[in-house]
């Protein structure tokens, strides 16, 4: 099975290589916390956290 990796730049959680939301290389294993944002333009913490494409994000990128 696949290992999620996170995106050191977005935070986007992936198992490319390849970051799918701002295609940076970037990648980490070491991350905690999952948001999943369905709706960006009208969930608050989309807005709060300056995200504006659904996807799954890690909480704390290391």
């Amino acid at each position: 099975m696949a290992r999620e990796v996170a995106c050191k730049k977005c935070k986007a959680v992936t198992i490319g290589k390849v970051c799918p939301i701002c295609k940076a290389t970037d990648l980490t294993l070491d991350w905690s916390g999952i948001i999943i944002i369905f709706d960006a333009l009208k969930s608050e913490i989309a807005a709060t956290l300056d995200i504006s494409i659904p996807h799954k994000y890690a909480h704390k990128v290391s």
